[in-house]
C-alpha cells in the first residue's frame, strides 16, 4: 500500500494518519463538573492527548470539585474534551509503600 511522502527542508518523510479512539478514559489527579482536568507527574504525559484523541471521553478524578476552585494556569485538559466525569474512591497506590530494610544488629 503506497504511503504519502513529502518533502520538508530537502529531507522525504512518510505521511500517516493519527491515532484516533472512540473511547478514551483517563484518570486525572482532580477535575471540576464541568470536565476541566488536572493531571500530575507521568501521568501528564500521555493523558492529555488521549483526553483530546477520543470520540468520547471519560474521565476518573481522585478529587472532583466545584467550577472554579481549580487554579486556570494548572488545567492540562478543558472541559470540552470530556463527556463524563467521576470520582474513583479507595484508591490503592502501591508504588508508594513504605519499605524499610533492617540494619544487622538492631531488631
Amino acid at each position: 500500500m503506497g504511503k504519502e511522502v513529502r518533502v520538508f527542508d530537502g529531507k522525504p518523510h512518510l505521511m500517516e494518519m493519527a491515532l484516533h479512539a472512540d473511547f478514551a478514559l483517563v484518570k486525572a489527579w482532580k477535575g471540576d463538573t464541568l470536565g476541566n482536568l488536572v493531571f500530575r507527574k507521568t501521568t501528564r504525559n500521555f493523558s492529555t492527548s488521549m483526553a483530546k484523541a477520543g470520540n468520547i471521553t471519560i474521565a476518573e478524578v481522585e478529587h472532583l470539585v466545584q467550577p472554579g476552585e481549580l487554579d486556570p494556569d494548572e488545567i492540562h485538559v478543558a472541559g470540552v474534551y470530556v463527556h463524563r466525569i467521576f470520582e474513583g474512591k479507595g484508591y490503592a497506590k502501591r508504588i508508594e509503600r513504605k519499605t524499610v530494610k533492617l540494619v544487622s544488629g538492631e531488631s
